[in-house]
This record gives C-alpha cells, sequence and structure tokens, in this order.
C-alpha cells in the first residue's frame, strides 16, 4: 500500500479539502446532542430561561440581590443594567411589553454586557434572597435571624429587607454569613437549576408571557439544529463526492498503468505472471484497493474527529459518568483486536484463490471445444467446484466473523445505552444532573461507539486492501527484462532485411539448458530461408529472437548490420511483418483486422493483401466482403481462414522482413502452393523467414536450416541437404513418397 501512497499525490489538495468538510460534518453532528441537551433543559424544564442571568428585573429584586453580593460584584452586576422608569425616554415603548414597570422601575441588561464571570455569585445572590423570603414567613426564624435587636421596636408591615438594610452593619454581616454559608454547602448545579427557577419567578412578576417565551426559545433552537443538519448533510454530499472522485481517478490511473506495464512485458514477464493473475490485480485487486481508499477519506478522517470530540463534549455534560465509556470501548478494542487477529490471515488466501478461479474458468472456456471433443465435462465441473468451494469457505469464514462483530456491537451498544440511563437516572434524581444533559450524554456516547466501530471496519478492510496493493505493486514495479538502449541507433532508411545470426545461444528464464547452441547463419533480401526441424528444436525460438521477445543469451542478432539490442522495439518492430504461430484475431471485422499492420492502409492496399494471402477467395463468398464481422478470438471463421487473415495482416505492412512461424499448416496443399508463390511475387525484395513442419512448404527455399536439438544440423538449398543432411531426409521420406519427391 506504501507503495502505491504516489498515486494519492495529485489528490492532496482534495483530500484537505475532504478533510475539512469532514470537519465541518463531524461538529455539525456533535452540536446536534448539545441543542438537543439546551430544548430540553432550557426549553422544557425552564421555560425557556436561559440563564440564571436575568435580562431583566424589578428594582426591588436588585436591592435585594445587592445585599447578598460582595461590593466589586453588586458593582459589576449594576453597571450591566441600565434603569428604566417613568422618567425615562424609552418608557412608553416598554409599558406595552412590560405593564409592571408603571408601579416599580424596571431594570434591563445591557447588550453589551458578559456577565460570565459571576453567573455563580448571582446563583447564590437570587438563592439567598429566596432563603430569607421563605424565612420572613416564619417568626421564630425572623427573631432568631434580628439577633439582640428589638424586632418589637419594628414597624408591623415593615418589610424584612428593609429590616435587614436597618441593622447594624455587624448584625447584617451575621445574617449575610450564616445564610452564605448554608448556600455554599449546595452543588454549584443544583445552586443554578434553582436560581433559574428564581429568575423565572422572577420574570412571572414582571408579567412577561413565559408560554410564548418558552416557545420562542424552543422554535429558535429548532431552527438552528435544522441549519446544523443541513449543513452536515451538504458537507457529507460533499465529502462523499471528492472521496469517490480520489478513489475512482487513482483506480483508473492504476488499471493505466498495469495495462501500459504488461503491454511492456515480454516472455520472460507472462511466465511470471499468468493471465488469470494479472486480470485479477487489474480487476479485482483494484476494486480492493478504491473501496478502502473511498472509505479511508470518509471514515478514518472522520471517525477520530467524532470519537475525541465526543469524549471531549460527554466529559464536559457528565464527567463522573466517563468510566461508562471507558468500560465500552476497552471491549471494543478487545472485540476489534480478536477479530483482526482472526481474519486477516484469511485475505492474503481470498486473492491467491480468486487467482485459481479464474485460472481454471479462462482454461475451461478456452478450450470447451478440447473438453467436449474428450468427454471431460464432469471431471472439468469437479475442478471448477473444488476451485469455487476452497473460495466460497474462507470467504464465508471471514463472512461469519463479520457477522459475530454486529451483533455483539450492538449488544454492547444496548448495554452502555441502559447503563447511562441507569447511572443518570439516579443522579437527576439527586438533582446531580439534568435529563437534557444525561440524554445528550447518551448520544455522545453512541457517537463515540460509533467511531470505533468505523474504525474496525477499517481495520478489517485496510489488510485486505494491503494484500491487493503488494500484488499490484509487483506488476507496477516489474522491469521488462527486455528494454531499449539510453542511446539506440536507427535503422537505414532503405532497410534491406538482412538478418544475421552470430553465434547465437539462447536459454529461457530459469531454464537449466540452452534452446539454442551457437547458431549462426545469414537471411538475405529477395531469398527464403526456412527452418524445420523435429518439435522443440527449437525452430521459433530462433524467429522469437529477431523482434526481440527474448534476447539471446549469448552472440548477436543483426538487422541491417546492427545488433537488434542497439535498436529501439518500436523501430525494430516496424521493420518486421509477423504471423504468430498460435493465430490471434480482435473482436471487430476483417477489414479491422488487416488493418492492424498498418492503420493507414488504403482500402486497395488491404484488398491487394488479402488477395496474396488468398483471403479473398472466401472473403467475396461473405455478402458483407471485408466488412463481415470477426467474433472474440475469431471463432466463427475457419483455422485456415484465420491463417490467411493474419499473413495478409502481416503483409499489408509492407515490410523488409516478413516471418511466418509455422503460418501455413491449416491450408491445404493447393492454397499453400498458391499463397508461395504469390508471396514470392508480391514481396520479392524482402527477406523472408519461413518455419514449417512441411517439408512441400519449404523445398523451393533459397536457404532451409535443419533443426535438432537447439543446434543447425544442416544448412542449404533442398538439393544440397538431401545429399549431405540425414536429418533432413529423414524428414522428408516420412513426409513425401519418392514418386513426389521425382
Amino acid at each position: 500500500m506504501i507503495k502505491l501512497a504516489r498515486y494519492l499525490k495529485p489528490y492532496i489538495p482534495i483530500i484537505i479539502i475532504c478533510a475539512g468538510l469532514l470537519f465541518i460534518q463531524a461538529n455539525m453532528d456533535l452540536a446536534l446532542p448539545d441543542y438537543m441537551s439546551k430544548i430540553v433543559n432550557n426549553g422544557v424544564q425552564q421555560s425557556g430561561v436561559e440563564s440564571v442571568i436575568p435580562n431583566v428585573l424589578r428594582d426591588s429584586t436588585m436591592k435585594k440581590l445587592e445585599l447578598f453580593m460582595g461590593e466589586d460584584t453588586a458593582n459589576m452586576f449594576s453597571a450591566s443594567y441600565h434603569k428604566v422608569d417613568s422618567s425615562s425616554a424609552d418608557f412608553s415603548t416598554l409599558k406595552e411589553e412590560y405593564p409592571s414597570i408603571e408601579k416599580e422601575a424596571l431594570w434591563f441588561i445591557n447588550e453589551d454586557a458578559d456577565l460570565t464571570d459571576i453567573e455563580l455569585q448571582v446563583a447564590k445572590a437570587f438563592t439567598a434572597v429566596s432563603s430569607i423570603e421563605k424565612m420572613a414567613e416564619n417568626p421564630e426564624a425572623m427573631k432568631a435571624m434580628g439577633g439582640s435587636m428589638n424586632m418589637s421596636q419594628m414597624p408591623e408591615n415593615m418589610d424584612f429587607f428593609t429590616m435587614i438594610e436597618m441593622m447594624p452593619v455587624s448584625q447584617r454581616g451575621q445574617i449575610k454569613s450564616g445564610v452564605m454559608e448554608k448556600i455554599s454547602t449546595m452543588d454549584n448545579m443544583l445552586l443554578e437549576q434553582a436560581a433559574v427557577q428564581l429568575v423565572k419567578a422572577e420574570y412571572e412578576a414582571i408579567g412577561l408571557d413565559m408560554g410564548e417565551l418558552q416557545l420562542g426559545y424552543i422554535k429558535k433552537t429548532g431552527i438552528v439544529m435544522v441549519l446544523v443538519t443541513l449543513a452536515s448533510i451538504m458537507a457529507n454530499v460533499l465529502a462523499g463526492l471528492f472521496a469517490a472522485r480520489t478513489a475512482a481517478g487513482v483506480s483508473r490511473k492504476l488499471r493505466r498503468d498495469i495495462f501500459t506495464k504488461v503491454e511492456s512485458f515480454n516472455g520472460e514477464e507472462f511466465d511470471r505472471f499468468s493471465t488469470a493473475s494479472l486480470i485479477t490485480r487489474t480487476t479485482n485487486d483494484i476494486t480492493q484497493i478504491q473501496l478502502v481508499i473511498y472509505m479511508s477519506i470518509r471514515m478514518v478522517l472522520y471517525a477520530p474527529i467524532m470519537g475525541v470530540g465526543g469524549v471531549i463534549r460527554a466529559l464536559g455534560k457528565a464527567p463522573s459518568m466517563a468510566w461508562l465509556i471507558g468500560l465500552a470501548v476497552v471491549v471494543l478494542l478487545l472485540l476489534i483486536i480478536a477479530i483482526f487477529s482472526t481474519a486477516v490471515p484469511k485475505f492474503k488466501m481470498i486473492q491467491k484463490l480468486v487467482d485459481r478461479l479464474n485460472l481454471v474458468t479462462r482454461e475451461q472456456l478456452s478450450g470447451l471445444m478440447v473438453v467436449r471433443a474428450f468427454n471431460r465435462q464432469d471431471f472439468e465441473e469437479k475442478r471448477f467446484d473444488k476451485a469455487n468451494m476452497d473460495l466460497t469457505n474462507i470467504n464465508l469464514f471471514v463472512t461469519r466473523v463479520m457477522a459475530i462483530m454486529m451483533p455483539v456491537m450492538m449488544l454492547i451498544m444496548n448495554v452502555l445505552t441502559v447503563a447511562i440511563v441507569w447511572v443518570g437516572s439516579h443522579k437527576v434524581s439527586a438533582s446531580l444532573m439534568q435529563v437534557g444533559d444525561m440524554m445528550a450524554f447518551l448520544q455522545y456516547a453512541m457517537q463515540i461507539v460509533m467511531s470505533f466501530l468505523m474504525l474496525s471496519m477499517m481495520f478489517i478492510f485496510i489488510p485486505r486492501a494491503s494484500v491487493s496493493g503488494v500484488r499490484i505493486a509487483e506488476v507496477i514495479d516489474t522491469e521488462p527484462s527486455i528494454k531499449d538502449p539510453e542511446n539506440p541507433q536507427k535503422p537505414p532508411e532503405q532497410a534491406s532485411g538482412r538478418i544475421e545470426f552470430r553465434n547465437v545461444s539462447f536459454k529461457y528464464p530459469g531454464g537449466e539448458e540452452h534452446a539454442l547452441c551457437d547458431i549462426s547463419f545469414t537471411a538475405e533480401p529477395g531469398q527464403t530461408t526456412a527452418i524445420i526441424g523435429s518439435t522443440g528444436s527449437g525452430k521459433s525460438s530462433i524467429v522469437n529472437l529477431i523482434p526481440r521477445f527474448y534476447d539471446a543469451s549469448e552472440g548477436e542478432v543483426l538487422v541491417d548490420g546492427i545488433d537488434v539490442k542497439d535498436l529501439t522495439q518500436k523501430d525494430l518492430r516496424a521493420q518486421i511483418g509477423y504471423v504468430p504461430q498460435k493465430v490471434n484475431l480482435f473482436t471487430g471485422t476483417i477489414k479491422s483486422n488487416i488493418k492492424y499492420g498498418n492503420e493507414n492502409a488504403t482500402d486497395q492496399q488491404l484488398l491487394d493483401a488479402a488477395e496474396t494471402a488468398q483471403a479473398m477467395e472466401f472473403i467475396k463468398d461473405k455478402p458483407e466482403g471485408l466488412d463481415t464481422p470477426i467474433s472474440q478470438g475469431g471463432q466463427n471463421v475457419s483455422g485456415g481462414q484465420k491463417q490467411r487473415i493474419s499473413i495478409a495482416r502481416a503483409l499489408v505492412k509492407e515490410a523488409p522482413v516478413y516471418i511466418f512461424d509455422d503460418s501455413f499448416s491449416a491450408l491445404d496443399f493447393k492454397t499453400d502452393a498458391a499463397l508461395r508463390r504469390a508471396l514470392k511475387e508480391k514481396s520479392g525484395g524482402s527477406t523472408l523467414i519461413i518455419v514449417a513442419q512441411r517439408v512441400s512448404t519449404i523445398m523451393k527455399a533459397e536457404q532451409i536450416l535443419v533443426m535438432d536439438e537447439g543446434k543447425i544440423v544442416g544448412k542449404g538449398t533442398h538439393q544440397q541437404l538431401m545429399a549431405e543432411c540425414e536429418e533432413y531426409k529423414e524428414i522428408v521420406y516420412s513426409q513425401l513418397s519418392m514418386e513426389e519427391l521425382s
């Protein structure tokens, strides 16, 4: 996977944008439980009262609160408000909304006021005022609070707070200290909740419509939640789009590079990688990479933000319940480690078994006629079933392990939910937590667990993708055994096509013995050089060295006096018209297959090439002529017709060298003879190299090479070889009678 990281380099800006979008989405998602908590706490339980700092309060309440504040706090508090009474300019405007202003002056908070630092002191003052008011209803409490002061001397209807103001400073301080000492023992959260209820009572005393205030707060917070949700959805959609484009772009580049690399492969590389394996690497393996890139961008970036953010916000709501999340995370990690260690080793096996299944399928489909001819359908079915079942069993094992994970995860989440509700409900009943905070904590806990679940899924997908990445990197990093020279020579403008082998020996990669030993000959322009010999004698090995499908292990192969290793492969192969031993036609038409040899060929050149290759005799019989469709692999034409189309494809190139590797084997003797005559007439100036099994095909060649066990055991014309070469005579007598020879 690390080797393929360079493919992400062009997409770094997009990935950064995705990270930003996912950060926005995560923050939006994390904000929703907090807004929900505010609706429950402030909107429902507190009737829309958001803070212990009132927006408006009566003049009498202001004086009462100042009695239980420190001097600095009282000054800061009163300075944050402005007083409105009948003499104020905005009195007439405010009295419609606040009718009580006609009876008593009101204090309104300033727009730029920031009393966050003294919220706790204000809450204590409100609670102290409430405590004093309750005590005022109890004569014994009043007497006790009055201390040494003679309460009988006080006017009967005098307000208790007025009485406190009239007390000596020492006695007033004693009362204040006693009340505040009692309040200081209360929990801060409980204190703030009580103070909010007192602010609510103050609003009611002023005459505010609490129902309207509550509904307005819920609507405002609800609208914000909708906007936050829309922002999260938009960020999610855009991040998904960019992640998909990145993953698809990387997979497209990988497929292109693999195909380009495979096009540069030679025989040695194709011996190393099977066709079935290359197909799997180009399809299934790259799909795994594409999937993991998409999921990594979407989950690996998103999950940590959600997890860390969820922990921070959950601790802010209820630090004392953090152990519940910690316990759930530990259990999840143990589960992930167990699944990871069990499933990951199987992923390497899966990709190898996919290769095996593709190989068996490809062999059976390409060799279907042979299978039917020998009635081996049952055997092939069993072979396919074995490969299929091996892959199925491994996949089932991995799927079952993964299937266990989800219900266990859900069990952990449900147990965690019950535990949070159980512990949280006790804290709510003890006034240590608000209901909304418990609900928000529950949602944050679920978000944290889901983050770990996302990461656990990545722990499953990344190892499988890493296996695919290694397989893809093996192909891309494979250096072709045959390379163009750093300073190549240019072929002559008027190439003659002279081929020369000088003491050439060749060994196939991994082979122990040489396939060719000390081969030396010259194929002159305008002449036909034929190569004949028993099966495995090295005939095809010789012709494969000319276009550099393989390189000679020793010696030199020269074209027009230039070593083929000193030419670029493109320049070298541009001079050669090649017809392989195994004919391969492409899906299209006869015309497109012949034109494959020269894309700039005119229709007349195509017809001339087809005429020379003796292909026109069956092309004329086709209603569409040259436009006759060719199915995959040329399945809709006979072997002889495929060979003639392939020969026409080489001839339309009009090259100085033509190589025919046993390309006349499917032709009847009449067509064979006519084709050789036409070749001599149409390409008389070119060098013809013909590999053949039939003596009749090569009898009139100017030079015949007789191969045996990788060596040239005879060289000359037919007559010379009949007189001097025993191996050649054996081949001739095995095919022709004395009458045919005479």
